[in-house]
């Protein structure tokens, strides 16, 4: 038997070309629908699960704090743990104050330049420490006063710091005399008053600084520090009244 192809081979590759735009058209239509798809299920979830977890969310918000309330003293209990969480910060930042006394003892000048203190003040603020004092050396008064500022100005405190390192830091800074003038104390012995003013470095009264102590460090590099002095009662005294002017 005999086969003649009758069909040119123009129209074979027309053909061809059909059959491959069928394919392509099936494929896009089938990848289109699967998009379609696709797309429906994570809007599905997103409008519809998500907003079932939402509501479930909500409810479970809602029913712990009826739970909430419905304990007794809850604002109380509440204001009471905020103020424990609190006590170590401030426990951890508080001064310690005590610290003036080491400082007191040992800027005292030892006779004939003694001192009494009259009355002291701190401003943790301004960060200031105000010494009202007098000299009963009544024949160098004014020396005496001096020497005393003199001793604040080259007063140190040594101490460890949180790195374990051994630190030595001037106590005052801005050093001033104020308010000098001749009265007499309760004995009727004429004095100078005055009064000593100064800022005072952190350290000091840091509770970070461990095992702190005032030293006076001398020109000559030596030192004599606050433990070899006790803070005797006799540094303290009432405040010297006012000469008249008959007294003079």
């Amino acid at each position: 038997m005999i086969e003649i192809n009758l069909i040119p081979n123009v129209k074979q590759e027309l053909i061809k070309a059909q059959r491959i735009r069928t394919k392509v058209i099936a494929s896009s239509i089938l990848v289109g629908v699967i998009s379609i798809s696709v797309v429906t299920l994570l809007a599905v979830y997103i409008f519809g699960a998500q907003s079932l977890r939402g509501y479930l969310a909500d409810k479970d918000i809602d029913t712990y704090s009826a739970k909430l309330k419905a304990v007794p003293d809850l604002s109380k209990m509440l204001t009471i743990q905020n103020q424990i969480t609190k006590l170590k910060a401030l426990n951890d930042n508080k001064k310690i104050d005590s610290r003036l006394f080491d400082l007191l003892a040992a800027i005292i000048s030892p006779i004939p330049n003694d001192i009494r203190y009259s009355s002291l003040s701190i401003d943790s603020d301004q960060k200031t420490i105000s010494i009202e004092a007098q000299s009963v050396n009544s024949a160098g008064a004014y020396a005496t006063a001096e020497i005393f500022k003199k001793t604040i100005e080259v007063a140190q405190v040594k101490y460890t710091d949180t790195d374990g390192k051994d630190q030595q830091v001037n106590v005052a800074s801005n050093v001033s005399t104020s308010n000098v003038s001749y009265g007499e104390d309760a004995s009727g012995q004429k004095v100078l008053r005055f009064t000593i003013s100064f800022n005072y470095n952190d350290a000091l009264f840091s509770p970070s600084s461990k095992d702190a102590s005032v030293v006076i460090v001398y020109s000559d590099g030596g030192d004599f520090t606050d433990s070899r002095l006790g803070v005797p009662s006799t540094i303290f005294t009432s405040r010297a009244s006012d000469i008249t002017e008959g007294d003079q």
